[in-house]
């Protein structure tokens, strides 16, 4: 079966390619980038406002058509390298509702634990504020605590402990060993500690509570999982949906 083949036959519960798990994101990253500049705050994992802010020489207009640009350009890039089906509206639908759907089990789980909320204080109490750093927590947090620190991390750790040939983060189904769950699960739990701890740093960080620091390693743990299982995507889409749920319909 060729390459196009497989890819025309993804099933639903098949985990997207690297590409596909990219661009089913761009709409929360374009989104994102194109409201933040008329915020006073933006997301502690942030790096591109600033630099683009710079770029465009402290011009919103300019910062606006620069976005844009990347968006098109991107957009132009998956669609090439993903040989069309990066865009597939059945694929924007089915990880916008699992998104949707992971969220709510989340909430559920949520109003269980404690009703203190894990996306960060934020002063500016408007919902517009509010829906914007749920976009950029949800892809900026996925990539920064779950893509590079969990996952990249996860390769490095499987092949200094475990079975060099295990493969991990991957579309294709891969048989793991009892040594590869356990580096996995380990860091796992390590990866959610850091990614908890983050929330009470800084400008926009919350004051330090024992529970609240245990539902958000928690709710790592879980966006963890649904990364692992079901791609970056997914996770974006959960977190970002799960933030604008507490922070614009609270």
């Amino acid at each position: 079966m060729t390459e196009q083949a497989e890819r025309e036959g993804e099933a639903l519960t098949d985990k997207p390619g690297a590409w596909v798990d990219l661009a089913l994101t761009l709409p929360i990253f374009v989104l994102y980038h194109l409201a933040v500049v008329f915020l006073r705050v933006k997301n502690a994992t942030d790096m591109l406002t600033g630099e683009l802010l710079h770029l465009a020489d402290g011009s919103t207009t300019a910062y606006l058509g620069i976005t844009l640009a990347i968006g098109v350009v991107f957009a132009g890039t998956f669609a090439f390298l993903g040989r069309g089906h990066a865009f597939r509206p059945g694929k924007f639908v089915q990880i916008a509702v699992e998104g949707v759907l992971y969220a709510v089990l989340m909430r559920m789980a949520a109003g269980v634990v404690m009703e203190r909320l894990f996306a960060g204080h934020i002063d500016e109490g408007s919902r517009f504020t509010g829906f914007v750093m749920s976009l950029g927590a949800g892809f900026y947090e996925e990539l920064a605590f779950r893509v590079l620190l969990y996952g990249v991390g996860a390769k490095v750790l499987l092949a200094l402990f475990a079975e060099p040939q295990t493969s991990f983060v991957a579309s294709t189904r891969t048989t793991l060993t009892v040594r590869s769950v356990g580096v996995l699960v380990a860091w796992g739990v390590a990866s959610s500690l850091l990614f908890s701890g983050f929330h009470y740093v800084g400008a926009l960080g919350d004051p330090w509570k024992l529970t609240s620091f245990v539902f958000r390693l928690l709710l790592g743990l879980a966006l963890t999982l649904i990364y692992a299982t079901r791609g970056f995507a997914a996770a974006v889409w959960t977190h970002a949906v799960y933030d604008v749920w507490v922070l614009v319909f609270r």
